[in-house]
């Protein structure tokens, strides 16, 4: 049988001397073939809003790594500062304890400004909650004092060895004492 554009060809478009038979083969073979087109447009379509869609997943989770990886490198280099600021947090305390009791070597007092230099460039604070209530988050309670006032009740009374946060990231909580009411 020929084919439909092979008779369109041939005899330039006009249906001239064509029976009513071989016009509808010819139109039923154009339907059909429309037909065929149209559902390789549409496996086209959906094949091209798969791709799409999962070139967007993958850029999404690309842009998502990056991100993760930025805070996970921001994350490790305040671990790093947070572990070197835990490990001079014990000198610094016996340099401020000797500067109380007055007993610091002539220009040890130039190490200590350097240090809280250090410390206050880091955003390192000290935990100073004397009269505050009691938080877990940032008190280690080691002892109760008795109070006769009720509002006075679970802050803290007394630091017996200061706390540090980095940022909002507790150092070391502060070891204190908490007041307990007795009414």
């Amino acid at each position: 049988m020929e084919d439909i554009d092979d008779v369109v060809l041939e005899r330039d478009g006009s249906e001239e001397g064509m029976s009513e038979e071989e016009v509808d083969v010819i139109e039923n073979k154009m339907d059909a073939k429309a037909a065929k087109l149209k559902k390789e447009l549409e496996l086209c379509k959906t094949e091209r809003q798969e791709h799409l869609d999962g070139w967007q997943r993958a850029k999404a989770d690309y842009v998502n790594a990056l991100k993760r990886f930025d805070l996970e490198k921001e994350q490790a280099a305040n671990l790093g500062v947070a572990k070197t600021i835990r490990a001079l947090l014990p000198a610094y305390d016996a340099l401020e304890r000797a500067k109380g009791q007055g007993e610091l070597p002539e220009g040890f007092a130039g190490i200590v400004k350097q240090l809280e230099s250090g410390f206050e460039s880091l955003q390192v604070t000290a935990i100073d909650t004397v009269g505050e209530v009691f938080n877990p988050a940032q008190h280690e309670a080691l002892g109760t004092d008795p109070v006769t006032e009720a509002s006075q009740d679970n802050t803290v009374t007394a630091i017996l060895e200061k706390g540090y946060m980095l940022g909002e990231t507790v150092l070391r909580p502060a070891r204190v004492r908490v007041a307990q009411f007795e009414g």
